[in-house]
């Protein structure tokens, strides 16, 4: 499955997933997006589409130093 672009490719040209892995290379970075932010759900997909893994070592992994919209209680 080395000439698999993606886990998609494998798919589509195996039948199944099971000896695809996913390949760090140079565009494989850290992502300081919260979970569940477009943003992240961005990097996500985009490391899908470079048969890269979903996760890096070094992701965002809690919500220290964010902000957000706070609602006030009715």
């Amino acid at each position: 499955m080395n000439n698999c672009k993606n886990v998609f490719e494998a798919i589509l040209r195996y039948g199944h997933d099971e000896d695809f892995v996913p390949q760090e290379n140079d565009e494989f970075t850290r992502t300081d997006a919260p979970a569940g932010s477009s943003e992240k759900i961005e990097v996500l997909r985009r490391r899908v589409e470079l048969g890269q893994p979903l996760w890096h070592y070094e992701d965002r992994v809690d919500y220290s130093g964010l902000t957000g919209a706070i609602r006030p209680r009715e």
